[in-house]
Formats: structure tokens, C-alpha cells, sequence
């Protein structure tokens, strides 16, 4: 099949009607904002643990395995979580759930400025990331309310984009608290930090006038919720999501401790050295973003524009990633480290999108939600596992190359199976087939907001 029919044809596919393109309304760029903050906020969280590793294993006395299994905690209720949460936003505004998770996060990280247990702080860990696994599907769900599917992507991008931003502005501030006071107090400000974000939120946050979660419950078609969960693309999503998140995980956790105790930096260097991998990936997302947008505007399928822009970077970096250990020097194995897992960046941009083309919006909390759930199970696997291969290696170092192998064999795989499964553009008519158009009353339904 042709990959690009003319712009009429393919902007019907892919869910873009001229005839029918909303505007977006004022406010929608600083909502836009403040998620993007949220999401910022957000991986500082998950980033701390990983960029403190040394310190804590060694004040702490631990061995490899208990570090991994520490990384690993984050995720034991973000699963669990996310799912719970997410059927709550399909009909609670996001406002509320924003703002209640970003209290959570703030008061989990301040039992660690004091003196702490490992017991204590993976106890912290597990709160944390049951607060934080629902981050990314509600505010997704939250901007897809201000913005129509056309112009979502770009969104999208700015939002995945927090993550990266989270990254490259935090590291270097906590990692010189970390070298020049404590690993302790770098929690503490992260706490005073959410504490900032949930002030701004109550001031400026806003519910997106676009859709009425009440009303489109009572008269939008519904699809079940086992057809939209065995549909090719949303397995697609969550398959090659879950790749890209397994070398997620491993940078949130190993990165800088391969940096320090592989390849032999100081830890006031490692520091400069971890925001590389974010920095990258930080211009993938955005890069991806608009050119997924240029190229639903010119009329290609959002098979194209989304499911193969998304896929192909995990392939291609998966085979980047695997060259890795072979590099001659500390510098090749780090652009190598670099380039492979950042070009998993394109993935998160375009999956939210794509589940929304064709999940009801008053389904697609709990859809979104679901996805992210399934494939951060990787963030519980992935930690584990190199922890496991690095302390049952002949060194450290060949169970570092040997963890960093795996990842890249699961990058490609995810990657393939996302080229194949997904086909967004053609979901909606498949599902929808048979089923006959609700109609309901609109009295007495009122805005949630």
C-alpha cells in the first residue's frame, strides 16, 4: 500500500477533517507549561536515586543486587497505580488528580534528609512511585482535553520533553549538592521543589474546555475495553514502549554508577556526563514531534507519521547500543550509550496520539493509563537484571557491557514488533464496526469544572 495518498484522503485516515478542525483555546499553551514543569519535576524524582548511587552504596554498605532491587521498588506500585488512577480521570477532573499526585511526590522525599535505613528509603521509593505512575497518562489525558488530535503531537512532545528537562537541569544542581553537602539534602530539595510546582498548579491549573467528560460518558459510542486492549496497535504501543523504557529504567539507575565505577570518572564529573544521554533525547522528542506534525499536515497516514517515525528510531538504535561494548575508549562507548537509548525518545511522542485516535475520550484515561502501566513493568525488570549480571559477572565491567547487550537485543525486538503492529489510521473503523451510535439526553448534564 501506498504510504502517502493525497492530503484529503490521508488527512481523513489519519483523523483530520478540515471541514472539522477545532481551534485551540486560550490557556492551552500555559497548561501546556505548567505539565511540561510536572513531568520536569517528575524525573528529577526518578533521576536522584541513580545519580546518588555511589554515595548511597557506599554509606549504606550495599551490594549490587540491593541497589538494583532498589531502583527497581520505584516501580513495584507504579503499575498498579497508574491503572487505578487512570479509570478515576475518566470521570474526576485532572486538575484535582494532577495536584494530589504532586503532593505525594513532595512528601516522600523528605524522610530522606535525615539519617535513613535502606528499609526506610525503599519504602520511600515504593510511595514515590506509586504517586508518580500515573503521572504521564494523566497529563497526557489533561492536554489532549485542550488540544484536537491534529495538533496534538507537538504537545506531546513538549510534555515527554519535562523528562528530559527533568534531567539536564536537576542533575547538575543535585549532583553538586550531593558532592559538597549530602546526597541527603538533594532529596530535600526536591521536595521543596514539588511543593513549589503544587502552589503554581493551584494557582494556574485548569480543566480543558475541548471535551466534558460527563457529557461524552453519556453519549459517546463506547468500544469494550477488551477489544481496544487486544487491538493491534495499542499491543504495538505497549510492546515498543516497553523497550525504549527498559533502557529508560537502566539510565534513571546505572548510568551515572557505570559512568563513576566502569569507565572511571569522579563523581563531581559524572554529574556533566549524565545529562548527555537526556540532552540527546531531548532534541529527538522535539525533532520527532514536528515532524510528525509536518507530515500529517502534508497528507501522510498517521501509520506513517506516527507508528513508523516512532518505530524505526528503536530499531536503529537498539543496533547503535549493541556496538557499545566493542568501542575502543571511554568516549566512543559513551557516544555510543548516548545516540542508541536516546533515539528511543521518538516512541513517547507518538503512542499517546495514537492511542487517542482511536479510544473514546471518555475510555481514554483509563486506556492511557493501562499502556503506561504495561510497559513500565520493564522499570521493575530492567534494574534488577543488570544488577543481577553486574554482581554475577567476571567484573563489573563485563556485566555492565553484558547488561547494555540485553538492553539492545530488547530495543530491536520491541522495535520490530511496533513496526508491524502498529496501524492507528485503520483502528477506529475496525473497532467501531457494527456498533450502533449512542444517543442520550444532554439534560442536566453539567461540566466538571
Amino acid at each position: 500500500m501506498s504510504i502517502q495518498g493525497t492530503p484529503t484522503t490521508a488527512g481523513r485516515t489519519a483523523g483530520v477533517s478540515q471541514g472539522t478542525t477545532k481551534e485551540t483555546p486560550k490557556g492551552a499553551w500555559t497548561v501546556t507549561f505548567l505539565l511540561f514543569l510536572f513531568m520536569l519535576v517528575n524525573f528529577a524524582d526518578k533521576i536522584v536515586v541513580g545519580l546518588a548511587g555511589v554515595p548511597i552504596m557506599t554509606d549504606l554498605k550495599l551490594e549490587p543486587e540491593q541497589f538494583g532491587l532498589l531502583g527497581s521498588s520505584f516501580f513495584i506500585l507504579f503499575s498498579v497505580s497508574a491503572i487505578v488512577v487512570g479509570f478515576i480521570v475518566n470521570k474526576v477532573p485532572t486538575r484535582y488528580v494532577l495536584l494530589t499526585l504532586a503532593v505525594i511526590w513532595a512528601l516522600a522525599q523528605f524522610p530522606m534528609v535525615g539519617t535513613v535505613s535502606f528499609t526506610t528509603l525503599l519504602i520511600c521509593r515504593i510511595v514515590l512511585g506509586a504517586g508518580e505512575g500515573p503521572a504521564a497518562s494523566v497529563a497526557m489525558h489533561a492536554i489532549y482535553k485542550w488540544f484536537p488530535d491534529e495538533k496534538r503531537t507537538l504537545p506531546t512532545a513538549i510534555l515527554t520533553q519535562g523528562s528530559a528537562f527533568g534531567v539536564i537541569l536537576a542533575v547538575p544542581m543535585l549532583n553538586w549538592i550531593i558532592v559538597n553537602h549530602s546526597w541527603h539534602y538533594a532529596f530535600g530539595a526536591l521536595g521543596v521543589v514539588g511543593l513549589v510546582w503544587v502552589a503554581a498548579w493551584l494557582a494556574l491549573g485548569k480543566e480543558g474546555p475541548l471535551e466534558n467528560t460527563q457529557v461524552l460518558a453519556a453519549t459517546e459510542t463506547k468500544i469494550p475495553y477488551v477489544r481496544l486492549l487486544t487491538s493491534r496497535t495499542f499491543l504495538g504501543c505497549v510492546a515498543a514502549t516497553f523497550g525504549a523504557y527498559w533502557a529508560l529504567s537502566l539510565g534513571l539507575t546505572w548510568f551515572t554508577s557505570f559512568i563513576v565505577k566502569g569507565l572511571g570518572f569522579a563523581q563531581s564529573e559524572a554529574g556533566w556526563v549524565s545529562i548527555l544521554p537526556w540532552v540527546f533525547g531531548a532534541t529527538i522528542v522535539i525533532l520527532t514531534g514536528w515532524i510528525s506534525q509536518v507530515m500529517m499536515a502534508r497528507g501522510y497516514t498517521t501509520r506513517v507519521s506516527r507508528g513508523v517515525l516512532g518505530s524505526v528510531p528503536l530499531i536503529i538504535g537498539g543496533l547503535i547500543l549493541a556496538t557499545m561494548p566493542y568501542m575502543p575508549g571511554a568516549a566512543l562507548k559513551i557516544v555510543m550509550l548516548v545516540v542508541g537509548p536516546g533515539l528511543c525518545g521518538a516512541i513517547y511522542v507518538v503512542c499517546p496520539p495514537m492511542l487517542g485516535e482511536f479510544t473514546p475520550a471518555s475510555q481514554r484515561g483509563a486506556i492511557l493509563a493501562i499502556y503506561g502501566a504495561l510497559y513500565t513493568l520493564s522499570g521493575i525488570i530492567a534494574p534488577n537484571v543488570m544488577g543481577t549480571v553486574i554482581q554475577h559477572a567476571g567484573s563489573m565491567v563485563d556485566g555492565y557491557m553484558t547488561g547494555f547487550t540485553i538492553n539492545a537485543v530488547i530495543m530491536v525486538g520491541s522495535g520490530v514488533l511496533g513496526l508491524l503492529l502498529l496501524w492507528p489510521n485503520t483502528e477506529k473503523a475496525r473497532l467501531t464496526r457494527g456498533a450502533a451510535p449512542r444517543s442520550a439526553e444532554l439534560k442536566g448534564v453539567v461540566s466538571p469544572t
